[in-house]
């Protein structure tokens, strides 16, 4: 709680006194016997409400502040966390042991980075923007810097968080210029009464709030930029045949089949449960497409009464199917454990449409659940014991 405080002594002693904290305004003056200097005084103080009034209902109220103290020292507060790099056709024979050095370092990294927040007792939100921002700075994920082409050569970002504890969410889609995607969505959650901002829009707002921007082309890589060639040739050389322009499934066979989307799921000392999720997008999209990582309850959400999940895959059918809330719903109104509502809507419900992808969750208890139907997923655990996992591929 922040307390404010302004005393000013005016003409003839009067004194105005102005105290304002977070929750209430108090105004008092002292009077005079002269009536100009009980005037002057009540005019100093109304100002000072006047002016820190409004500097108090800038933020939203619906925001809960975020616990950025210390935790106790309490070594029965039990904290987790998970994170992951996409799903895909991900094969340990097609990758090369530098590649896999390199991508288990980065999830590492990445984990460790949300860990530590949760280790000192902050809140979760922090330690899903810690883990996140790290992956998308990183040229290896479909996310911030690696993102993929569209099908007219630019970048167009996605990304989403929601806070279990009340259920805040924000999210952006189709951004171009703002260098981390997860901030933008956080800043969305905490300084906007809406939940989801587009485009322009999204951009103009991230700006008026100081984030960083860069051009276009700082998401450029060669990796993602050959992939476009080639989805192309491969589209242009279907367009004679019964390739269809509008099907989900035909523009599927033009992926390189990595669905590189970040996304972090965490436990914090709280108890509260939060999840994020960043993203590219698919390789050649069109019309300004936008997948299931900036939608609540398809790729990205989180209920302190269940549990936080977080998606990469096919978005068109985690959106159809509202595979993050579905999974949470699971647990909170069917009473089954994390594990079994995660598999049953990877593997019977996404499965019966083909709809390839993975996700990570956690429940209330620290319990992790990491199931995918692809060949790998790129992901990381650590759980309420500390016990680090990095994995690519099926074990």
């Amino acid at each position: 709680m922040k307390l404010i405080s302004i005393k000013r002594t005016v003409n003839e002693g009067a004194s105005a006194f102005f105290t304002a904290n977070d929750n209430n305004i108090a105004l008092a003056f002292s009077p005079t016997k002269s009536f100009a200097g009980k005037f002057r005084c009540f005019v100093v103080a109304s100002v000072a409400a006047i002016i820190l009034s409004a500097n108090a209902s800038a933020v939203p109220s619906k925001i809960s502040p975020v616990n950025n103290s210390a935790a106790p020292n309490n070594t029965s507060v039990k904290v987790a966390i998970a994170i992951h790099g996409g799903a895909g056709t991900i094969l340990k024979k097609n990758m090369s042991a530098e590649t896999e050095a390199a991508y288990i370092e980065v999830l590492t990294q990445a984990i460790k980075k949300g860990h530590e927040q949760l280790t000192l007792g902050k809140d979760g939100t922090l330690a899903v923007i810690s883990a996140i921002q790290h992956m998308e700075n990183s040229p290896l994920f479909n996310a911030g810097i690696g993102a993929v082409y569209t099908f007219d050569g630019i970048h167009e970002l996605d990304a989403a968080i929601m806070h279990g504890e009340n259920k805040q969410a924000g999210a952006v889609a189709g951004i171009t210029t703002i260098k981390n995607p997860i901030l933008a969505a956080l800043t969305v959650m905490q300084k906007s009464e809406h939940v989801m901002l587009t485009s322009a829009g999204a951009e103009t707002f991230s700006v008026l709030h100081g984030l960083e921007t860069v051009d276009n082309t700082y998401f450029n890589t060669t990796r993602r930029y050959d992939a476009l060639q080639k989805a192309k040739r491969r589209i242009i050389e279907a367009s004679d045949s019964a390739f269809d322009f509008n099907s989900p499934q035909d523009l599927l066979a033009y992926q390189d089949y990595k669905f590189g989307t970040v996304g972090a799921v965490v436990l914090d000392a709280d108890g509260n449960l939060v999840a994020g999720t960043s993203t590219g997008g698919m390789t050649a999209k069109r019309y300004g497409r936008i997948g299931d990582s900036p939608i609540i309850g398809a790729g990205t959400y989180a209920d302190n009464d269940s549990c936080a999940v977080s998606a990469t895959g096919h978005g068109e059918y985690f959106i159809r199917h509202n595979v993050a809330s579905d999974i949470c719903a699971r647990v909170k109104y069917k009473g089954v454990s994390l594990q079994q509502a995660a598999n049953t809507v990877l593997f019977d419900v996404l499965n019966s449409e083909a709809g390839s992808g993975g996700v990570i969750a956690i429940d209330k208890k620290g319990n992790i659940a990491m199931p995918f139907n692809t060949s790998g997923m790129y992901r990381a655990s650590i759980d309420t014991q500390g016990k680090l996992t990095v994995s690519i591929y099926k074990d």
